[in-house]
């Protein structure tokens, strides 16, 4: 079983990020000393606390008859690691823009 499925990369998940806490989907089926452990194996770091949540699947419309799909619900992982350590796949650095 793939126990991390993705990162979450957003606004909030990158200013997470730079306090040490990191966030990630996780299977549905996968428990907190799971994901734990997996994030300490993968990335090689010590993990201090894990928070886990269920994400509610949304209706959403697409189609040209804009017909209603739900989209499944998945499982949240804020992993929190030791002070200092941090996971490379969330360190994205903004280049400046050049001027005109």
């Amino acid at each position: 079983m793939n126990i991390l499925i993705k990162p979450v990369i957003t606004e909030k998940s990158m200013r997470d990020a730079a306090a040490g806490r990191f966030t990630f989907a996780a299977a549905k089926a996968a428990n907190k000393a799971q994901v734990a452990a997996e994030v300490a194996k993968t990335f090689g770091v010590k993990v201090v606390n894990i928070k886990t949540m269920i994400i509610k699947g949304k209706i959403k419309h697409a189609g040209r008859a804009r017909k209603e799909i739900q989209t499944s619900a998945w499982k949240k992982a804020v992993v929190e690691l030791v002070k200092g350590q941090k996971i490379d796949l969330f360190d994205v650095t903004e280049k400046e823009a050049p001027h005109a």
